[in-house]
């Protein structure tokens, strides 16, 4: 009888230690995830947003992705690139989050899910500072717009090219853009307002924007389309602490005092 006994108890605690082992495994697994390094795509010709000052990586979107990640507790690592390969390099599974001043557009939700937004951006248009003839977009038939590949500027120049007359220069990035219209090559140029404010304000350019903005978009953090759910919650976790707790005022008011 007492063997009986022994042999009982026996299987009942092997039946418990069976029973542990899986919450043990997934307490592990969910212990290992911020041990994952996730890939940041991000355009390094872009300030305030991104930019290379003293050969170091920096602006809002770097300290903002940063201190997110610092904030939820996991690893980023930040890869610079052409803008209009973000998405695509997403898409290819080279990238897990797109940002670089990105802004949140129906067309891009087809294909990536946004964080909250986190900047009201807007595209203005931009003239040379000794042009009085172009007010706005009724000024601009018969003329030649630059835009960077890829941006919202981009894509509104596009749209209304038919209704408004003018032609479009294509450029890979924002420092080319700027000189197309310096240089008289273009007559105007289209760019997210923070953008070409702070180019304006800090970089010398003879350059002014004119009019009201052309669009009133939202600068957004994005991943894959339902495919990182739990990292689109850890951002927005982290994103809504930081406007919380002040480190958001503070990172913005860094570059745009």
């Amino acid at each position: 009888m007492k063997k009986n006994v022994v042999l009982l108890s026996l299987v009942a605690a092997l039946g418990l230690s069976a029973c542990d082992k899986p919450d043990t495994q997934a307490t592990s697994s969910a212990a290992a995830t911020p041990d994952k390094v996730y890939k940041v795509g991000v355009d390094n010709t872009y300030p305030p947003f991104e930019f290379t000052k003293d050969g170091q990586l920096v602006g809002i979107d770097v300290d903002l992705i940063n201190a997110i990640a610092k904030d939820q507790g996991f690893k980023i690592n930040i890869e610079q690139m052409d803008f209009s390969g973000i998405i695509p390099a997403m898409q290819a599974g080279m990238l897990d989050v797109g940002m670089g001043g990105m802004s949140i557009t129906d067309k891009r939700k087809e294909t990536v899910d946004f964080s909250e937004a986190y900047f009201a951006a807007g595209v203005s248009l931009v003239v040379a500072n000794d042009n009085d003839n172009i007010a706005s977009l009724d000024d601009l038939s018969g003329k030649k717009v630059v835009v960077k590949n890829g941006t919202v500027g981009a894509s509104f120049a596009d749209k209304n090219t038919e209704e408004y007359g003018y032609s479009i220069i294509q450029v890979s990035d924002s420092a080319s853009m700027f000189q197309e219209v310096t240089n008289g090559t273009a007559d105007a140029l289209m760019e997210d307002y923070p953008v070409i404010s702070y180019a304006i304000a800090t970089g010398g350019l003879k350059l002014k924007t004119v009019g009201e903005r052309l669009t009133g978009d939202n600068y957004g953090i994005s991943v894959l389309k339902d495919k990182n759910d739990e990292l689109l919650k850890m951002i927005n976790d982290g994103l809504a602490n930081l406007k919380e707790n002040g480190e958001y005022d503070k990172i913005i008011d860094a570059y745009l005092d």
